[in-house]
C-alpha cells in the first residue's frame, strides 16, 4: 500500500483524535501504518498511554474512510477479564461513533444475557469484545467459526496476562483456526500488552510460526513505591499476614486522596479489610466497597461504576482489578502485604497516575516488619526494569482435547486440516505424531483404558468424513464445562430481601451449622439453610463471625524479587552501606538479627539450629520463595531420614524452611553427607513427599479440562468430593493400565513445574558449590526464624494461645 492511500485511510482517525484535543503519538501511528500494510503484531505500551485506541484506529478509520459497509463482525477484541469489557465498549462506542461509522458495539461474556446471546447465534456485532473461554463457545456453535473468521482484525488485550497460561493457549487455537476458515480474508492479529521482559517470544506465541511487527512506545511510566511504616518500631510484628496494625496509617492515605484502591493478595484477606476498616471509620459507609471474583456480578458492576464516576472514596480489592479498567479518579494504590512479583506491582500500581505523563504511586503496607525489605526489593527492581518472564504453555494435552471436542460440537473438523493449523501454533509446533493419534483415540474411544465406557467415546465420523460429537447431552455437556480455569464446586448465597451476594466454596458452607455467623462481600450473615448448591442467609450482627477462606493459597515470591531481596539484605549486612528509610526503621530488629545470629550476605546460605521445649529445629534461608522451599524441606527431610530414622515437621516462607524433630539435626551431617546436592533429585523428591497426592490434585484439574470428568449443570453441579472420587478412579486406571497416557503425563510435569518449581529448585542446588555456608547457633528464635515458628504453631494452637507464645519468644 502507497503511502498516499495509508494516509487517506488513516485521515478520518486523525481528524476525529484532533476534534478530541489530542495528537497521534508516534506508536498509534505505528501500529496503524503496520496494520495497513497487512502485518500482524505486539504493541508494548505504558498503561493509560493509548493503547485502546492505537489497536481499533486503523479498522474503523478504513472502514469510515470506505464506501462500502457490509455486515458481520469487523473486530473482535479479547481480554482476559470480564470487567474489561465495558471499559473497552465505551471506547469503542466512543470512536464508532466520533467517525460517524453505523456499527454495532456488543459483548459477549460470561455475563451475558440469554436474550443477547440469542441474537448473536444469527448476528454477532461489528465489533466483538470477549473473553477467551466465550470466544470457544462461539466456535462451538453451528456456523460459528464462519461468522468470527469474517473479521477484519483479532485483537488481544493484555497479553501479558494470558500468556504462561492455559488461556493463552486457547487463544492461540481460535485465532489459528479462524484465520485458516477464510485466508482470503487477510485476518490480522495483534496484541497489546503493558508490561513484558521477552516481548518477541511473547509474539511468537501470538502469531504463530507467521512474522510480525513489535512496536514499543517510546514512553516512560514513572511508578512510585512508598512504604507505609508506623511511628514507633514496636507497631511492627515479627510476624503475620493480614497487616491490620497499619490500619490507622492507611486510613490516613484513603483520606487524603480522592480515590483509592487497596489491593489485598487474597479475597480471604480483603473481606477482612474491608470490615476493620468500615468498623474503623463507620462514616465511611457508602463511600467504600468490595470488588473481588466471587461477588455477585451486579455488585462488581456497581462498584466499577460507582468508580467511573468517582463517587468511591475506597475500593478494598483483589486481582479482579489488576488489568486495564480506567478508573480515572483513582489517584492513589495501596498494596497490602508483598505482591510477590514485580509486573503485578506495576500493573497494580498503575491503576493511578492513567493519564499520560502521570506518575503511578503505590503504598506498600507490610503485614509484618521483615517484609519492608521486600518494599525496597520492588523498588530497586522496578527501577532496574527486571520483570518476570512469561513462558508460553506449549503441549497441554487437555486444552487440546477440549478444543477437537469444541470443533466437534460446532461444524466437525477434518483431522489433517486441525494437524496442519496446529503446526503453525507455537503450542503445539512440536507436537510428535503419536500424541497427536492419542488426543484423537481419546475423544473417539476413550483410549486403550476406557474403551469399554460409553461415556467416553464423545466422537465419531460422519457419513462426509467430519468428526463430530453427534450425542445432544454430551454436546450439552462440553458446552457447559468449556474452559481453562478449574474451581472448586461454589455455593451461592443469598441473602433474605437482598439477593445473590456471591460464591464461597463448597468446603466452607459444608462446615457450618445453621445460625453459624460469617463475613462475606460486606456483610455480617447467618446461615439460615444450605440445600442443593444453595446457602440462604440472614443479617446478623455477632462479633464472632468467620471470614471464608478460597482455593488459591498464598503465592510464592519470583526469582527476579528473590534476587534482588538478598541484595538488600547484603546492605543490611555492610555497616557502611546507605539504608534506605525502610531498612532503617528496621534498624532495631536487624540488630536483634545480628545479635541473635548474623545478617546474610547475597553469596552466603544462612543455616540456623535451636534446641527448645518444642524439640530440635533447623533453619535454612535461601530466599527462593514458598514453593521451592517446600519441595526443598520435603527433600531434605527425607535425605535425612535416610541416614537416621526420625518424624518431621516443617514450616516454609518466602524467606526460608523450618525442620523440626525430637531427635537433633546436626548441620555437620548435612554438610558431610553432600544432602543438598542436586544429584538423584527426581528420585529423592519422588519418594520424599506425597507425590501421589500432589499429582492427584493436578489430575483433577487437567482431567476436568479434557472433559473426563463432568461438573455438573447449572444448579445440580456435581458435589466436590463425588468429583474427587471421579477423577480419582480414572487416575488409578491410567496408573494400572496406562501409564503412558499423556494426560497423566501432563499431571505429572505441571506437577513438577508449577508445585515444586523443580527448575528453579534444581538451578538452586547446582550453585550450592558457589556459597558459603554461615552456621549460628540460637539460643532465642532469630527475627528470620520467628515467622516460621507462627506458620507452624498457628495450626495447632487458639488465637489467644498463640499470641502469649510468640510474645514471649520475640521479646524474651
Amino acid at each position: 500500500m502507497t503511502p498516499s492511500e495509508v494516509h487517506r485511510l488513516h485521515a478520518p482517525v486523525k481528524a476525529w483524535f484532533q476534534q478530541q484535543g489530542w495528537t497521534p503519538q508516534a506508536f498509534q501511528e505505528e501500529v496503524w501504518e503496520a496494520f495497513a500494510q497487512g502485518q500482524n503484531g505486539l504493541l508494548q505500551a505504558p498503561t493509560g498511554s493509548g493503547k485502546t485506541y492505537a489497536a481499533m484506529g486503523h479498522v474503523l478509520s478504513a472502514a469510515a474512510a470506505s464506501t462500502r459497509n457490509s455486515r458481520g463482525v469487523k473486530l473482535v477484541w479479547v481480554a482476559p477479564l470480564r470487567a474489561l469489557s465495558a471499559d473497552i465498549a465505551d471506547a469503542a462506542r466512543a470512536m464508532v461513533l466520533g467517525l460517524g461509522l453505523d456499527w454495532e458495539v456488543g459483548t459477549r461474556t460470561g455475563d451475558t444475557s440469554a436474550k443477547e446471546k440469542a441474537k448473536q447465534r444469527t448476528a454477532l456485532p461489528d465489533i466483538l469484545i470477549t473473553t477467551p473461554e466465550s470466544l470457544h463457545i462461539l466456535i462451538a456453535q453451528k456456523g460459528g467459526a464462519d461468522r468470527l473468521s469474517k473479521a477484519q482484525a483479532v485483537v488481544v488485550d493484555e497479553w501479558h496476562e494470558l500468556l504462561g497460561s492455559k488461556r493463552g493457549v486457547q487463544v492461540e487455537l481460535a485465532v489459528s483456526w479462524m484465520a485458516r476458515r477464510h485466508p482470503d480474508q487477510d485476518m490480522r492479529v495483534w496484541g497489546i500488552s503493558a508490561t513484558l521482559a521477552e516481548p518477541e517470544l511473547a509474539l511468537e506465541a501470538l502469531v504463530g510460526s507467521t512474522k510480525g511487527a513489535l512496536i514499543r512506545a517510546d514512553i516512560h511510566k514513572d511508578i512510585e513505591v512508598e512504604s507505609t511504616m508506623p511511628q514507633a518500631f514496636a507497631k511492627l510484628p515479627w510476624a503475620g499476614h493480614i497487616g491490620l496494625q497499619l490500619l490507622d496509617e492507611v486510613a490516613e492515605v484513603v483520606a487524603a486522596h480522592q480515590s483509592t484502591l487497596i489491593f489485598t493478595n487474597t479475597r480471604r484477606q480483603a473481606e477482612v479489610w474491608y470490615q476493620a476498616l468500615l468498623d474503623h471509620k463507620p462514616e465511611w459507609a457508602g463511600l467504600m466497597a468490595m470488588h473481588h471474583g466471587s461477588i455477585a456480578r451486579e455488585l462488581r458492576e456497581w462498584v466499577e461504576d460507582a468508580l467511573h464516576d468517582g463517587r468511591l472514596r475506597a475500593v478494598v480489592c483483589t486481582a479482579s482489578l489488576d488489568l486495564g479498567v480506567d478508573f480515572r479518579p483513582v489517584d492513589a494504590v495501596v498494596q497490602v502485604g508483598g505482591p510477590k512479583g514485580v509486573s503485578r506491582m506495576i500493573q497494580r500500581a498503575g491503576r493511578c497516575g492513567h493519564r499520560p505523563g502521570e506518575v503511578s504511586k503505590a503504598f506498600f503496607v507490610p503485614t509484618h516488619g521483615l517484609e519492608l525489605i521486600e518494599a525496597v526489593a520492588l523498588r530497586e527492581a522496578i527501577a532496574h526494569g527486571e520483570i518476570e518472564p512469561k513462558t508460553p504453555v506449549i503441549l497441554c494435552w487437555d486444552v487440546l482435547v477440549q478444543w477437537l471436542c469444541t470443533l466437534s460440537v460446532g461444524d466437525g473438523f477434518q483431522p489433517e486440516e486441525v494437524r496442519s493449523v496446529l503446526a503453525q501454533t507455537h503450542a503445539y509446533g512440536e507436537m510428535e505424531e503419536d500424541d497427536w493419534r492419542q488426543c484423537l483415540d481419546l475423544i473417539s474411544t476413550g483410549g486403550p483404558s476406557l474403551r469399554a465406557y460409553t461415556e467416553h467415546r464423545r466422537v465419531d465420523v460422519d457419513e462426509e468424513g467430519l468428526w463430530r460429537m453427534r450425542d445432544r447431552t454430551k454436546a450439552r455437556r462440553h458446552r457447559m464445562s468449556m474452559g481453562a480455569i478449574v474451581s472448586a464446586t461454589m455455593v451461592a448465597v443469598h441473602l433474605k430481601g437482598q439477593g445473590l451476594l456471591g460464591h464461597v466454596e463448597e468446603t466452607f458452607v459444608a462446615s457450618l451449622s445453621e445460625g453459624d455467623s460469617f463475613v462475606f462481600a460486606g456483610h455480617t450473615v447467618a446461615l439460615v439453610s444450605f440445600k442443593g448448591l444453595v446457602a440462604k442467609v440472614r443479617r446478623s450482627k455477632s462479633s464472632t463471625a468467620r471470614t471464608p477462606a478460597w482455593m488459591g493459597g498464598r503465592m510464592s515470591l519470583s526469582s527476579e524479587l528473590s534476587h534482588r531481596l538478598r541484595l538488600a539484605w547484603d546492605r543490611l549486612a555492610d555497616a557502611d552501606a546507605a539504608w534506605e528509610p525502610e531498612l532503617q526503621r528496621l534498624a532495631p530488629m536487624v540488630q536483634i538479627q545480628a545479635e541473635r545470629s548474623t545478617i546474610p550476605r547475597a553469596h552466603q546460605l544462612l543455616v540456623e539450629t535451636l534446641e527448645d521445649g518444642d524439640g530440635h529445629h533447623l533453619f535454612l534461608y535461601p530466599f527462593e520463595g514458598r514453593k521451592v522451599h517446600e519441595a526443598m524441606a520435603m527433600l531434605l527431610a527425607y535425605r535425612l531420614s535416610l541416614l537416621t530414622p526420625q518424624t518431621f515437621n516443617w514450616a516454609c516462607n518466602d524467606d526460608g524452611l523450618e525442620l523440626l524433630s525430637d531427635q537433633p539435626i546436626p548441620w555437620s551431617r548435612v554438610e558431610d553427607a553432600d544432602l543438598l546436592s542436586p544429584a538423584h533429585l527426581m528420585d529423592d523428591l519422588s519418594a520424599g513427599f506425597n507425590a501421589s497426592e500432589l499429582v492427584r490434585r493436578k489430575f483433577r484439574d487437567v482431567a476436568t479440562i479434557a472433559g473426563l470428568v463432568f461438573q455438573g449443570f447449572p444448579g445440580a453441579t456435581v458435589k466436590e468430593r463425588h468429583l474427587l472420587t471421579s477423577t480419582n478412579l480414572l487416575l488409578q486406571v491410567f496408573q494400572d493400565h496406562d501409564p503412558d497416557n499423556l494426560l497423566l503425563r501432563q499431571a505429572q510435569d505441571e506437577m513438577l513445574a508449577d508445585q515444586l518449581e523443580f527448575g528453579r529448585l534444581l538451578q538452586w542446588l547446582q550453585g550450592m558449590c558457589n556459597r558459603e555456608v554461615v552456621h549460628c547457633v540460637l539460643d532465642k528464635p532469630s527475627p528470620l526464624a520467628f515467622p516460621l515458628f507462627v506458620d507452624r504453631l498457628r495450626e495447632r494452637l487458639s488465637s489467644e494461645t498463640l499470641e502469649d507464645r510468640l510474645k514471649r519468644m520475640a521479646w524474651a
